[in-house]
């Protein structure tokens, strides 16, 4: 890709629960050194293992609700008790440094994202069938019968915003999901509207040429 658009791009990928994103988002970047997944910023207290910028950076209910006033983040919601974000600055960093950022968010918070930065790529994964996503969501054996529901119940509200997606992304084999997904996201630094200046400089140069030539 040289000379194509060297800023990173945003992509948020959502995604029904039981879809595997998490599991692809994973597997993509243990393949590719280009992505850096964004890390959120929450009020929740540190589980043993998670480091600071690692897993979550950990702030006060204080200390967030500055950034929220301050309108430091691209977007937040509030789970339970607690609060989770996306940190502008932080994305901002990455892109700027050529990373392609991914966040793994939900529906609401991609909207608002993509608001706020129309450039943003949105992604949707699925599995190939919803009786594939019950058949997954159940065989995990770790949730209980009424978590089992809530999600299925879940999927419904979730499918109503598939359609505000730019790509639809079928997690069926796991390799194939990842490789179609990074591809995805290379093809992305080529489109016209990410090139702009290299497009101008380009039609310029052209113009130019015709000019020169037709003087002959």
């Amino acid at each position: 890709m040289k000379g194509m658009n060297k800023q990173g791009i945003l992509t948020v990928v959502s995604g029904f629960s039981g879809a595997g994103k998490g599991t692809v988002m994973k597997r993509l970047l243990e393949k590719y050194q280009q992505y850096a997944l964004s890390v959120s910023v929450t009020t929740r207290s540190p589980r043993e293992g998670e480091k600071e910028g690692r897993e979550y950076f950990f702030r006060t209910r204080e200390e967030f609700e500055r950034l929220i006033a301050e309108d430091a983040l691209l977007e937040y919601a509030r789970y339970v008790d607690n609060y989770y974000g996306t940190p502008g600055a932080y994305v901002e960093s990455m892109l700027s440094r050529g990373r392609d950022v991914i966040l793994e968010i939900e529906i609401q918070g991609a909207m608002k994202i993509k608001k706020r930065i129309p450039e943003t790529l949105l992604i949707f994964v699925a599995p190939p069938s919803m009786e594939e996503l019950e058949r997954r969501i159940r065989g995990r054996g770790t949730e209980t019968p009424e978590q089992i529901l809530s999600r299925l119940r879940r999927a419904g509200e979730e499918a109503e915003g598939m359609d505000a997606y730019d790509y639809l992304l079928i997690n069926d084999d796991l390799e194939e999901c990842v490789e179609e997904l990074h591809h995805i996201i290379c093809s992305e630094h080529a489109r016209t509207v990410r090139n702009t200046a290299q497009v101008k400089a380009l039609m310029e140069d052209a113009g130019a040429l015709s000019r020169r030539v037709n003087s002959l």
